[in-house]
This record gives structure tokens, C-alpha cells and sequence, in this order.
């Protein structure tokens, strides 16, 4: 028995049987590791809510919630969805494991099971759990590097927030998969980030840029994609970084693409942070109301600036759940999403 005070994990195991909670309790319990017990799916996410384990154990067969469709939950939820778990069955059809690997179970073992199986499968899983902590880490490190870049301006308290909530509404409205959904909400965040390398005389100037100023402000799409890119975890937020200042036109920096060249997740935070940009007071300019903003994003698409058929459901979301009584006024445009 291992005397470390501290245990070395947290594990749920989730079963029906008791006699299969109690085997497997005292035999991790005889490793070193913290042990809860919960008794279907519904309990095991109760469990999870309290507090969030370092791996599940489940039984695929079960009252109330079985394992699949317990995991599936999990699966859904940005928070949960890279929890280790070994799905403990006697069913050892090609269908139901096709069935969980799809979900998202990492591994499984049978019942009755074996004592060394289970031990070597729940310390393997765990290692490689540490490395993904590792990963969050790091990625930690630079989100809080991205807000400490936004506190240089006293201007845009709260934008990189307000960004990755409205691209995240954006994007699930389009219709776009859970995966892009959050490079949209990493990218709101982290997307400026480059902006550590504009100096403040430049980046904090009341007035207008000269042209000189301006392309010292155009480096940070690009050094912001090279902070971020050893980061393999942050892969798919990359074309955001670097791509979040083109124009449908081609008239953005640095590459100047057009049209669909521009990653869609990239149309999406520009057009949310061009919005917030006109709700909110700067330097150099007032805040507008929704009407205002509005018409002015109508004018710019009108004149090939942005993405037409993305600002036509940007501009119906923000009609819809930002309701105000000058904003029956406005005239939506009249593109289909495609």
C-alpha cells in the first residue's frame, strides 16, 4: 500500500454492480489513488459537476444514463471532453466499441477484469493526461499574455471577451463544427496578441496613423502567429491570428486574400471586432448605437469590405438578441448564407 498522503489521482468509477465498484475501488485505492463511486451516468455527471475527476472507469451497461451516453455528455462540454475514460464491459461486439470509440472513450477492459490490465491502462491514461494539463498550461500563459496586451489600453477594457462571445454565437448560428466553434472562442482572445510587438506610442495614439505608424501596426497579425505557433494546441487558431485584418476585397494585410480565401474563422472574429469597434468609445472616436454601427457595417459590405452573406446573419443575430427600438429600422441585407 502506498503511504503517500497526497494521492496521485483523482478516479471516478461509475457501476451498478457493487461488487464491481468494491474490486475496483480497493485496487486503486492500493495504488495510491483517490477513488469516488457513482452508480449510473446521471450520478457520474452530478460527480463530474462537483468536482472534475482525472479519469473515469464506466460500465457500458447501466440504469437511468448508460456509459455511452454518459461519456457522450461529457464529450459535448469544452470543459470535459478531454477526460480520460476506459469503458469497463462484458460486451465485446464490434458495434458497441465501434459505438464508444466514436464518442470518445479512450480504452477498454473487460469484465471480470484483470488487476495488471487495469493498472497499466489507468497509469497510461494518465500520463498522457499530464501532458495535455501541460498543454492547458502553456495555453493559459497565453491568453493571460493576450489580456495583459489588451490592459495596455484602458480603451478596450473587456473587447478580446466580448470578441470570442459574439464570434462563438456567430459561429454556432452558421452552423459550424464544435471544433471551429472553439478556435472562434480561443481566437476572440488571443487574436491581438501580436500587438506585444507595437510599440505604445503607436498603438495607443489618439489620432490617426501616419503611414509610417501604420505599417509598424500591420507586423501584428504576423508576430502574433509566430508567438503562438509552437503551440500545437493552438494550430487551429492560427489562420484567426493571422488572418483576422483581411478584407473581402483583398484590400487587408498581410496577405491580402479574397474573397473565401480568408478562412471563415477569420471572416468571423473580424466582422466581430469591426462591431465592437464601433459600439465602443476610442481614442479617436465616440461609440455608436446599434442603429449607427449597423449601417455602417451595411455601407462598408456594400462596398466589398466584408463578407456579405456572414454579415447578413451577423447583422439578423444582433437584431434578434440585441433588440432596440431604433434597430426595427434598419434594413438587413438581403444575401443567403452559404
Amino acid at each position: 500500500m502506498k503511504t503517500d498522503t497526497k494521492p496521485l489521482a483523482d478516479i471516478l468509477i461509475v457501476d451498478d454492480q457493487e461488487i464491481i465498484l468494491k474490486l475496483l475501488e480497493e485496487t486503486l485505492r492500493s495504488e495510491g489513488y483517490a477513488v469516488r463511486i457513482a452508480y449510473n451516468g446521471l450520478d457520474a455527471l452530478e460527480e463530474v459537476q462537483k468536482q472534475k475527476p482525472d479519469l473515469i472507469i464506466t460500465d457500458m451497461l447501466m440504469p437511468k444514463m448508460n456509459g455511452n451516453d454518459m461519456v457522450a455528455k461529457l464529450k459535448e462540454s469544452a470543459d470535459t471532453r478531454l477526460l480520460p475514460v476506459i469503458m469497463l464491459t462484458g460486451l465485446f461486439d464490434f458495434e458497441n466499441k465501434v459505438r464508444a470509440l466514436e464518442i470518445g472513450v479512450d480504452d477498454f477492459l473487460g469484465k471480470p477484469f484483470n488487476r495488471i490490465e487495469l493498472i497499466t491502462k489507468v497509469r497510461a491514461l494518465l500520463k498522457t493526461k499530464s501532458y495535455i494539463d501541460q498543454l492547458e498550461n502553456a495555453e493559459t500563459v497565453i491568453f493571460s499574455l493576450a489580456l495583459a496586451i489588451e490592459g495596455r489600453d484602458p480603451y478596450t477594457n473587456g473587447h478580446c471577451h466580448r470578441l470570442s462571445d459574439y464570434g462563438t454565437k456567430l459561429a454556432r448560428k452558421i452552423g459550424l463544427s464544435e471544433f471551429e466553434i472553439d478556435a472562434v472562442r480561443k481566437g476572440g482572445v488571443i487574436h491581438d496578441i501580436g500587438k506585444i510587438a507595437v510599440p505604445d506610442n503607436i498603438l495607443l495614439k489618439p489620432g490617426k496613423l501616419t503611414p509610417e505608424e501604420y505599417e509598424v501596426m500591420k507586423i501584428h497579425p504576423e508576430a502574433g502567429e509566430n508567438i503562438c505557433k509552437p503551440l500545437k494546441s493552438l494550430a487551429p487558431v492560427l489562420p484567426i491570428i493571422r488572418g483576422h485584418q483581411e478584407r473581402w476585397d483583398g484590400s487587408g494585410y498581410p496577405d491580402k486574400l479574397v474573397g473565401t480565401e480568408i478562412p471563415i474563422t477569420a471572416r468571423i472574429i473580424a466582422i466581430v471586432d469591426f462591431y465592437d469597434a464601433l459600439m465602443t468609445v476610442r481614442p479617436y472616436k465616440r461609440a455608436l448605437d446599434v442603429k449607427q454601427a449597423l449601417e455602417i457595417m451595411s455601407k462598408e459590405t456594400q462596398e466589398h469590405k466584408w463578407d456579405p452573406n456572414l454579415m447578413r446573419v451577423f447583422q439578423e443575430m444582433i437584431v434578434n438578441e440585441e433588440l432596440d427600438k431604433s434597430v426595427s429600422e434598419i434594413q438587413v441585407l438581403n444575401y443567403e448564407y452559404q
